[in-house]
C-alpha cells in the first residue's frame, strides 16, 4: 500500500480552519461517540487519474489562441486523447477495481466515469473501505442521526498497483468541516448597521427582468435565442412536491407571466432519476430558476441534480461539465460542499480538475462566492474564502446591495450622502457615476438607481449582532491563500493578501459582484413554484444573473462569427483595463465578519460569535469584496466583442515591444500625465529627451470610465455638463521611431509599466510611480480598424458626447502609417489639410464632417467603407480654428506644439476644442467601434 499524503479528514474539510490534527479532538468527541460504521454502510468514491498532457499552457494563452486551439483540437478528435486520462489507464484502473468485487457506478446511478473525465466511480461497503483505503471507516455520533458522520483516521493509502495512476479522490457525501481559534483578540464592533447601504428596512424587489434592465443588459429583442443556461441544482433538478398541484412546466410558465413574460419556458433535467423534494433545496433552486427565467428570458434551462439528495455538489458539476448533448455554453452554481481541502491533497486536485475540464469543454462557470462574509461562516478568527468555490477557471460572484432613489430614502446610513448628493458635492457625484449613477439624484424618478454598496446586512442592536455571523447576511471576498495569484491578476497589477496577522497571498475573489439584497432584492418563485418570493438574494442570485449575462453576450459573439466565452477570465480583467465603463465600480461598503466561537449566550443560540475585526473594503478598482465591480451590460458586450475580435484577427503591433520596452513602430504618441501634485516630469526616447514641469489636474477631470461612461445615449446631459472645465494635466505630443526605448520618470523616480501586458495591444501603456499616485499615459491619436472576421468595406459606429460650447464639426481620415503621413505628407505640412479631406470617411448620412450635438448632448452616427487594418485619424473644427490628432499641426504654445487630444481607451478620445484653454479634453468626446455592426447588429 502508498500512503496518499495530505489525506486525512481534515485535509478534506478543514485546511487552514484549525490548528487540530484529530477528528475526536476538533469535533470534541469523547471515545464513547466514535465506533466503526457497520459492516453494510456503504460509501461511494471518484478516483480521478492524471491527465495524458498537462494543458496549463495552453489555458495560460490569450482568449483567442486558447479558443481557436482548442475548437482545432475538437475537430480533429485530440482535445480529449491530450487533456483526458490515457484510455488504457483508465480502463486499467476501473479493472482492478471490478476485479477485487467493488462495484463500479455509472451513468445509471447518476455519475459521469470515462476517460475522457479521468473518473472512476466505486461504491463500498466498510470493509472494503478498509481494504482499498487502509484505514478503516468510522462514524461519529452513530446514535444521533442529526449529527452524525463518517470519517477516517490518518492518511488514506491505496494498493501500489494504483496510486501511481490515481491524481484525485472525493467522497460522496456529506462532510462536516470543523473550525477552532487561531487568533486572539475581540474588537468592539459600532452600534449599528455594520455597513453603508443596506438599511431601508422595508422590502424592495424587482423582477430578475427589471433588475437586469437597471445593469443594461445588452439583448432586448424577443427574438433573440440566448443558448442554453446549466443551473447546478444537486439532489433536486425539477422535482415538486408529491401533492403539488402544478407541474415544474405550469410552476416556471406561471411565473413568467407573473413578470410580464410571454410564451412558455423551456428547461430539462440531467439524472432526473436522482432528484427527489426537499424544500430547502428547493427555495435555492427556485431562485436559481427564477433568476435566470427573467434575466435570460429566451434561454433554455438545464437542472443537473447530480447524485441525489444525499450527495455531493461534485457530481451535479461533473454531470454538467461533460453533458455533450446539451451542451450548455453557461453553468451556475449557488451550491457549496463547504469544504475547505488542502491545496495538495487529492481532494483539491479532484475538485478543481472539474473547472479544467470545464475550461477545455469552453464553458463559462460562474459561482456564488458565498454568504458569510469575510469570516466565510468559519469561526478561526481569520478572513476565509471557500477554495472550491474559487477556482482561476471559474467567474467568482460576489454580492452588492442597490438603493434606487426611494430605497434610500428609507436608509438611515445613507442620509448624509443624500445631502451631499442635492448639494451638487462633485467629489461625492463622481463617485456616484462611477457606481453607476446616470442622471442627477434631484431630477431621477424614485425608481432609478442612485448607488451600489457592498451587500453587507449584519446589525448590532446592544450586545447582539443580528444576525449573527454564524448566518449567511454579507458577500464572502478575500484571498484564497491556497492558490496562486492568477496570471490575469498579477497582469492587472494585483497582489491579493489577506487583512488577517498571516498576510498570506493567493487568488483574490470574487472577479464580479452583483445585487444580491440588502436594499433590493429578487422578485422569484417560491420552493414550490405556487407562489411568489420577494426575498430572493444571497450571492445566490449574483451568480445566475451574472451566468444570465454571459449567455446574452454568447448569444452576441455568435452574431459576429466568435466563438463562445468559454473560459474568459482573463477577458474581463482586460475590459476593465482598457475599458472601465464596462463595470459600475463599488466604492463604498466591507464585508467584515471574521470570528471565533465562542459558548452559547442564551438557551436560543447554538453559539456566539465574537468578533476579531477582519475584513475587506471596498475602493476604487479592484477590491477584494465587489472584484471588478458589477456589470454595465451593454458596454461590457461592446468592450469583451472588441477585444476578442481584436485577439481573433491578424496580429497588430501594440504600443510598445514589451521585451525591451521600446517603441513598437515608427508612431506620434501622446503623453498625457495624471498627477498627485506638481511633479517634474522626464521622457527618454532613443537619443531624445523630454522633461517638462507637470500640474495636477482637476480632482475631477474625466476619467476614462467616465468619458465611456458618458457615451450612452441614456446618460443625462445635465451631469456631463457639471463636470466641464476640469482640467486635465497637459497632454504632450512626440513621434517615436521603431526601436527607440522609452524610459518615463516622474518626480525624480523612475516609473514602471502598469498593466502594459493588458492595455499594450489597445493603444496605451501606464507609467506610475511606486505607490501608483501618479502615472503618464504613453498613448496613440489613431484608431486601428479592427473589424468583426476581419472584414473589408464595413460600417463603423460613431459615437459622440459634445461637452463643448463652441459648435464643432469632426473629420475622420485615413493615414497611411502611426504618424499620420498621408502620401509622403506629414500633419502641419503644406497640402496636408486638403489630403485629410480627400481622404475623409463619408458618414451614413453621406456627409464627411460630423457636427457635434451641443453643449452636454449626445449623437450617434456611422462612418462607411471602413477596412480591416485602416488607420484613422481626426480632425476637429470651429471658429477657434482647426485642431489636428497630431499636435505638429497645431499651434505652438511656450516653444512646444499643442496637443488637443486625449486617448480615453478603447478608441475613445477626448478633444479640447479651443487654444489656450482649460484642457479638460471632453469638449469633444468620441468612440469609434469597428464590431458592433456586425451581423444584426445587436449592440450597435
Amino acid at each position: 500500500m502508498a500512503t496518499i499524503e495530505n489525506s486525512t479528514y481534515l485535509d478534506l474539510t478543514s485546511y487552514r480552519a484549525t490548528d487540530k490534527t484529530s477528528v475526536a479532538e476538533v469535533f470534541d468527541l469523547d471515545a464513547a461517540a466514535i465506533e466503526q460504521a457497520a459492516a453494510d454502510t456503504t460509501v461511494r468514491v471518484a478516483l480521478t487519474l492524471e491527465r495524458a498532457e498537462d494543458p496549463s499552457s495552453l489555458l495560460a494563452a490569450d482568449w483567442a489562441t486558447r479558443q481557436a486551439k482548442l475548437a482545432e483540437m475538437k475537430a480533429d478528435g485530440s482535445l480529449w486523447s491530450s487533456f483526458g486520462a490515457d484510455p488504457a489507464n483508465h480502463a486499467g484502473v476501473a479493472a482492478e477495481l471490478s476485479a477485487a468485487g467493488y462495484r463500479l457506478l455509472d451513468a445509471e446511478d447518476g455519475y459521469v466515469a470515462s476517460a475522457e473525465s479521468r473518473t472512476v466511480w466505486v461504491e463500498l461497503d466498510a470493509r472494503q473501505f478498509d481494504e482499498l483505503f487502509g484505514t478503516k471507516l468510522m462514524v461519529a455520533d452513530a446514535d444521533d442521526p442529526a449529527s452524525s458522520f463518517l470519517f477516517w483516521n490518518g492518511d488514506l493509502s491505496l494498493p501500489d498497483e494504483l496510486a501511481g495512476a490515481v491524481e484525485g479522490i472525493w467522497f460522496d457525501f456529506g462532510a462536516p468541516d470543523a473550525a477552532s481559534g487561531l487568533v486572539n483578540g475581540e474588537v468592539e464592533l459600532p452600534d449599528g448597521a455594520q455597513s453603508i447601504g443596506n438599511g431601508t428596512g422595508a422590502i424592495q424587489s424587482r423582477s430578475p427582468a427589471e433588475i437586469a434592465e437597471l445593469f443594461h443588459f445588452p439583448i432586448t429583442d424577443e427574438e433573440v435565442e440566448t443558448g442554453r443556461i446549466g443551473l447546478i441544482e444537486p439532489g433536486i433538478g425539477a422535482a415538486m412536491p408529491e401533492d403539488s398541484a402544478i407541474s415544474f412546466q405550469e410552476g416556471l410558465d406561471n411565473y413568467r407571466q407573473e413578470i410580464g413574460l410571454d410564451g412558455a419556458g423551456r428547461y430539462y433535467v440531467v439524472n432526473a432519476a436522482q432528484q427527489a423534494w426537499d424544500p430547502d433545496l428547493a427555495t435555492e433552486r427556485s431562485l436559481d430558476v427564477g433568476v435566470v427565467a427573467g434575466a435570460a428570458p429566451n434561454s433554455e434551462i438545464g437542472l443537473y441534480a447530480g447524485s441525489g439528495v444525499n450527495g455531493t455538489v461534485f457530481t451535479a458539476y461533473q454531470s454538467a461539465i461533460w453533458d455533450e448533448r446539451h451542451d450548455p455554453g453557461v453553468l451556475s452554481s449557488s451550491f457549496s460542499d463547504f469544504s475547505m481541502p488542502s491545496p495538495d491533497s487529492p481532494f483539491a486536485a479532484a475538485y478543481q480538475g472539474l473547472f479544467v475540464d470545464a475550461a477545455l469543454r469552453g464553458q463559462s462557470v460562474f459561482i456564488a462566492l458565498g454568504d458569510g462574509g469575510s469570516g466565510g461562516l468559519i469561526g478561526n478568527g481569520l478572513t476565509n474564502v471557500e477554495s472550491i468555490s474559487s477556482s482561476p477557471f471559474t467567474v467568482a460572484v460576489g454580492g452588492t446591495s442597490v438603493s434606487t432613489v426611494a430605497a434610500a430614502a428609507a436608509d438611515d446610513t445613507l442620509q448624509d450622502l443624500i445631502a451631499r448628493a442635492e448639494d451638487g458635492e462633485l467629489d461625492l457625484l463622481q463617485l456616484l457615476v462611477a457606481g453607476g449613477l446616470q442622471e442627477l439624484p434631484a431630477d431621477a424618478p424614485d425608481t432609478a438607481k442612485l448607488v451600489e454598496t457592498v451587500w453587507n446586512e449584519y446589525f448590532r442592536s446592544g450586545d447582539r449582532l443580528l444576525p449573527g455571523y454564524d448566518s449567511n447576511a454579507a458577500t464572502a471576498g478575500g484571498v484564497d491563500p491556497n492558490q496562486p495569484t492568477p496570471w490575469y491578476q498579477e497582469a492587472s497589477g494585483l497582489t491579493p493578501t489577506t487583512t488577517d496577522p498571516l498576510k498570506e497571498t493567493g487568488r483574490g475573489v470574487p472577479d464580479v459582484a452583483a445585487p444580491a439584497g440588502g436594499n433590493l432584492y429578487y422578485f422569484t418563485p417560491a420552493d414550490d413554484l405556487q407562489s411568489f418570493d420577494n426575498l430572493g438574494g444571497g450571492t445566490s442570485a449574483s451568480a445566475p444573473f451574472w451566468a444570465a449575462l454571459g449567455a446574452q453576450i454568447n448569444a452576441v459573439f455568435d452574431d459576429q462569427g466568435l466563438p463562445r466565452l468559454g473560459y474568459m477570465n482573463d477577458l474581463l480583467y482586460v475590459a476593465a483595463t482598457v475599458a472601465p465603463g464596462a463595470f459600475n465600480d463599488i466604492q463604498l461598503g466591507n464585508n467584515t465578519s471574521s470570528h471565533v466561537n465562542a459558548p452559547p449566550l442564551d438557551e436560543f443560540s447554538d453559539e456566539t460569535p465574537v468578533p476579531t475585526g477582519f475584513g475587506y473594503e471596498a475602493g476604487p478598482g479592484y477590491d477584494l469584496v465587489t472584484g471588478l465591480g458589477s456589470p454595465n451590460g451593454l458596454l461590457l458586450t461592446r468592450a469583451l466583442t472588441t477585444i476578442a475580435h481584436s485577439q481573433s484577427g491578424p496580429a497588430q503591433p501594440g504600443v510598445l515591444d514589451l521585451d525591451d520596452g521600446s517603441s513598437a513602430l515608427d508612431q506620434s504618441l501622446l503623453l498625457q500625465p495624471s498627477l498627485a501634485g506638481a511633479l517634474d516630469l522626464e521622457l527618454q526616447s532613443g537619443g531624445d529627451g523630454y522633461r517638462w514641469n507637470g500640474a495636477p489636474g482637476s480632482p475631477h477631470a474625466w476619467s476614462s470610465q467616465f468619458a465611456q461612461q458618458a457615451l450612452q445615449g441614456d446618460f443625462s446631459a445635465d451631469l456631463v455638463r457639471l463636470f466641464d472645465e476640469a482640467s486635465q494635466g497637459q497632454a504632450l505630443q512626440i513621434d517615436a521611431r521603431q526601436g527607440d526605448e522609452l524610459g518615463v520618470g516622474i518626480g525624480g523616480e523612475d516609473a514602471a509599466r502598469f498593466r502594459e501586458a493588458l492595455s499594450n495591444e489597445y493603444g496605451f501603456v501606464d507609467y506610475t510611480t511606486a505607490d501608483l499616485d501618479s502615472a503618464l499615459r504613453v498613448a496613440r491619436s489613431v484608431a486601428v480598424a479592427e473589424t468583426a472576421g476581419d472584414a473589408d468595406g464595413q460600417e463603423a459606429v460613431v459615437r459622440v458626447r459634445q461637452n463643448g460650447k463652441l459648435e464643432s464639426s469632426l473629420l475622420f481620415y485615413e493615414v497611411d502609417d502611426l504618424l499620420g503621413t498621408i502620401d509622403g505628407l506629414a500633419p502641419g505640412d503644406a497640402g496636408y489639410a486638403e489630403a485629410s479631406l480627400e481622404r475623409g470617411y463619408e458618414t451614413g448620412s453621406g456627409e464627411r464632417w460630423i457636427s457635434g450635438p451641443g453643449f452636454g448632448e449626445y449623437l450617434e452616427t456611422s462612418i462607411l467603407d471602413v477596412d480591416d487594418g485602416d488607420l484613422i485619424a481626426m480632425r476637429l473644427s470651429n471658429k477657434e480654428g482647426e485642431f489636428w490628432g497630431f499636435a505638429q499641426a497645431n499651434e505652438p504654445e511656450d516653444g512646444q506644439q499643442v496637443a488637443h487630444l486625449w486617448n480615453y481607451g478603447l478608441n475613445t478620445w477626448g478633444w479640447e476644442d479651443m487654444r489656450g484653454a482649460d484642457f479638460d479634453y471632453n469638449d469633444i468626446v468620441v468612440q469609434l467601434d469597428f464590431v458592433s455592426t456586425s451581423g444584426r447588429a445587436l449592440v450597435a
